[in-house]
């Protein structure tokens, strides 16, 4: 079945707690948000690690088709909608941070976290991503970034060779870091004139690291459509492809860019 084009993406923001290490509890509290979506959308985002919270316990991380690859499936089957997130993956003998979006017909894209968290020794712990995913979805072009992704402005840049029109941050981001968050991602949305969505979870981890939510969908211009605090939430905005257009065409700022290669 042909995939329609729109000009107004509906984007859902899940915000929530996590069971620390409970794949099992982890999947099905958000099964239950899902299902309490009242509007029809077409992205579903979830928080970094969402079946487990940011752990460096391996123990935690799944073969690629298997629990939580087959949970997304079915999640996106039932919504129609497009579900980005990422888990702990093991394969080849490594243990990737791994970001998913997958389909409702089941297929799949996949990217690893590039910027690995030292100060929290994730990079003893997992290996790095080495290729940048843009994903076409309604006519929209998503570009999904793992949270410590957003502090490295170079990867994040938006290029006339392979544009987008969304970006999106999933991350477990702390509340002793949350002005870095919000003015990063404020940032983010006006170098690269594009729609910014970072979904960040709330409550503690099994570390001790408290978080407080802060997810939020930003305009072009890095204006608020809308911030959700620290409270647990799901939030449908939906996005206008003309106007992100109108303003690229009036503000070209883009073609006045440095070119650069990213090694």
């Amino acid at each position: 079945m042909a995939i329609p084009v729109v000009d107004e993406l509906a984007v859902c923001l899940i915000q929530t707690d996590l069971f620390w290490e409970d794949v099992t509890a982890n999947l099905s509290s958000l099964e239950e948000k899902i299902a309490d979506i009242d509007h029809p959308v077409d992205v579903i985002v979830l928080p970094e690690m969402f079946n487990s919270g940011f752990t460096m316990n391996t123990n935690t991380a799944e073969h690629m088709n298997m629990t939580t690859t087959k949970w997304m499936k079915h999640m996106a089957l039932q919504t129609g909608a497009l579900i980005i997130g990422s888990f702990a993956v093991k394969e080849g003998g490594h243990f990737f941070n791994r970001l998913l979006c997958v389909r409702p017909d089941g297929s799949f894209v996949q990217s690893d976290k590039r910027h690995l968290f030292r100060m929290g020794e994730e990079h003893d712990t997992y290996t790095p991503g080495n290729s940048r995913l843009i994903v076409e979805w309604k006519g929209w072009k998503i570009f999904p970034l793992v949270c410590y992704d957003l502090r490295f402005p170079v990867w994040s840049r938006n290029s006339s060779d392979n544009p987008y029109d969304l970006l999106v941050y999933i991350a477990s981001w702390p509340k002793r870091r949350a002005h870095a968050w919000n003015t990063l991602l404020k940032a983010r949305a006006i170098e690269n004139l594009s729609y910014v969505v970072g979904v960040n979870r709330i409550g503690l981890d099994g570390n001790g690291a408290e978080y407080q939510g802060d997810s939020v969908a930003l305009d072009f211009l890095g204006e608020p459509l809308f911030h959700l605090g620290d409270k647990e939430s799901e939030k449908v905005i939906k996005l206008s492809k003309s106007a992100l257009r109108s303003y690229q065409d009036s503000f070209p700022a883009y073609l006045d860019a440095d070119q650069f290669d990213i090694r």
